[in-house]
């Protein structure tokens, strides 16, 4: 049996994060396997060959996308065409489904099998493009349990492989450790995590350190600690934060470490929340979004909640406060129970994390390895 050719294609870190740990897997099945496609340092480090780099295809904002558009489609089409006549076993979409459905769609209609990893929030808007999805797709690889459901429902063949960052994140994080190691004093401690993106931070920043000078009136003793994603974010909280009087420690990334010393978080909705969760640590969850597009989502969104946390639990567990509700007042009065007790989220969390918990790297390898069995 010749060894096996795997095209992967992933857009961003995070797909570099996941594609690294799944040819991980596939190798540890079968040494001799050969990888080919567009991938980041990690995966390039496990073996792949990259046609291009991925920084690329990591582009943010509709703004942006149209300026590269000529640039991608370039890209996309010349992708495609070598893809068919290198002809893989299989090719492996990691989200960036913008880029990734359409490769699936045409590789697959010619002939090669398709594997797309991470669902698209399809469950929750343009849900049309699960039809796509079913057209170009072999099989899907989702992370969590209510997305397979909706595409069995769609009679997409589907597998939940579970949460990478389930596997790494332990289920009882050392909160007097991260402090110490953080040199953070022992006493209530929250964090603030308005977001990654420019655009978050300028709309959530200055209302999130409102909310910590409201909150040290109603939790005395109460500091505070802000992951910075980049410089820039940095830079950027520090102008927000000139003329204030808060006891708040910025920290250069070292979001898991901040998640682990805190007591509770105030957070922007998105992917860490999921961490935040994973940390057991109880959060409140805000978010704005410039009023056209709150108002276009708003009718286009089909599901009940934002946030993962609730996603995941299928009810309301953590506190969201969108848009004219996300006040300071409101933020620090529902946060700041939480600061002493939140183990009526905590223990949601807890049950949550172990459903994620499945080694996914593993799952996602054996899922592709049994479609290729009839090879």
């Amino acid at each position: 049996m010749p060894a096996l050719c795997v095209a992967l294609v992933a857009g961003e870190a995070s797909g570099d994060i996941l594609g690294s740990g799944l040819m991980r897997a596939l190798k540890a099945r079968h040494p001799e396997i050969r990888f080919i496609g567009v991938g980041g340092p990690l995966m390039e480090a496990e073996g792949l060959t990259s046609y291009f780099p991925m920084e690329r295809l990591a582009v943010m904002g509709l703004v942006e996308v149209l300026g590269r558009l000529p640039e991608l489609l370039k890209r996309r089409k010349l992708l495609i065409q070598t893809l068919i006549e290198e002809k893989p076993d299989v090719f492996i979409g990691i989200d960036a489904p913008d880029f990734t459905l359409n490769i699936e769609l045409k590789l697959r209609q010619a002939g090669i099998k398709t594997v797309h990893y991470v669902s698209p929030s399809v469950w929750a808007w343009r849900q049309k493009r699960v039809l796509k999805i079913r057209e170009g797709c072999d099989l899907m690889l989702t992370l969590f349990p209510f997305e397979a459901k909706f595409y069995e429902e769609q009679g997409v063949p589907v597998r939940f492989v579970g949460h990478p960052l389930a596997d790494t994140i332990p289920l009882e994080a050392d909160r007097q450790a991260a402090r110490q190691a953080l040199g953070l004093p022992d006493g209530p401690l929250v964090a603030l995590m308005p977001g990654s993106r420019g655009g978050e931070v300028g709309r959530l920043g200055a209302l999130f350190l409102d909310t910590a000078q409201r909150l040290r009136e109603l939790v005395p003793g109460v500091r505070f600690v802000s992951p910075c994603a980049n410089a820039t974010r940095r830079a950027q909280l520090e102008q927000m934060l000139a003329g204030r009087d808060l006891p708040l420690t910025l920290l250069d990334g070292q979001s898991h470490q901040a998640l682990a010393a805190c007591d509770a978080v105030l957070i922007a909705s998105g992917t860490a929340t999921l961490e935040a969760l994973l940390f057991k640590r109880p959060m409140v969850v805000a978010y704005r979004l410039a009023p056209l597009s709150y108002w276009i989502l708003k009718r286009l969104v089909k599901s009940p909640y934002v946030s993962l946390p609730n996603l995941l639990a299928q009810r309301l567990l953590v506190p969201e406060l969108l848009q004219e509700a996300a006040t300071q007042e409101a933020l620090a009065q529902t946060l700041a129970p939480l600061v002493r007790d939140g183990t009526q989220q905590t223990e949601g969390f807890d049950q949550i994390h172990r459903t994620l918990r499945r080694d996914a790297s593993n799952q996602a390898a054996e899922a592709v390895l049994a479609l290729l069995e009839d090879r």
